[in-house]
């Protein structure tokens, strides 16, 4: 198990185009915007500060869809390790749509209720943030995570042992900065959705 002083830091990719017009971006490599590149280089100016001292040692590993590769660079961590496992939900047939679209196909919808037909179902991307979980605990200092929002919201479930539609309560904006530790020697939720570097 992990050592309790150690963090495992969550770095949500910065803003595309399909993000800032709400649209459901699973695997579809877009690229970041011009204000994602922007943020993902704010970011890494507040980590490589005396807080952070540039996580230092940390193990860095990135989705290696292009948007989450080139904000892990741009924050300061350019020889990230790609990883499959920490691609975003494969929303299948609700690729590129957004909330109100899929509220007019289906009333009611509700994504961590109702799933994705021809994409991956939520106990399958909760397999994957369970190995994700496993290799955080069992590094031997810090690690750092640059992947996509509804992918980090279910990790960050999976590590304090909940069901993974918890993630549903749990925002999470681009280019913020969260953090997950231990509490009396219990996984905790340490920081969350921290976008202070943006403001």
């Amino acid at each position: 198990m992990q050592v309790p002083e150690s963090r495992v830091v969550l770095v949500r990719h910065g803003q595309t185009e399909w993000s800032r017009t709400g649209r459901h971006t699973g695997l579809t490599d877009v690229p970041l915007t011009e204000e994602g590149r922007r943020t993902a280089a704010l970011l890494g100016r507040r980590l490589d500060g005396p807080r952070w001292a540039g996580l230092a040692g940390a193990e860095v590993r990135t989705s290696p869809l292009v948007r989450a590769a080139e904000t892990a660079a741009l924050a300061g961590f350019p020889h990230a390790k790609e990883w499959d496992v920490l691609v975003e939900w494969d929303y299948g047939d609700y690729e590129g749509l957004t909330p109100a679209q899929l509220q007019e196909r289906r009333p009611g919808f509700h994504i961590w209720r109702d799933g994705v037909p021809g994409g991956e179902t939520l106990a399958r991307v909760a397999a994957r943030a369970d190995e994700a979980v496993a290799w955080a605990r069992s590094a031997p200092g810090d690690v750092v995570v640059v992947a996509h929002g509804h992918f980090l919201r279910v990790l960050a479930a999976r590590w304090l042992g909940l069901d993974p539609a918890f993630a549903a309560e749990l925002r999470l904006d681009p280019a913020s900065l969260s953090v997950l530790g231990w509490a009396y020697g219990a996984p905790a939720l340490e920081r969350w959705n921290d976008t202070g570097h943006l403001e």
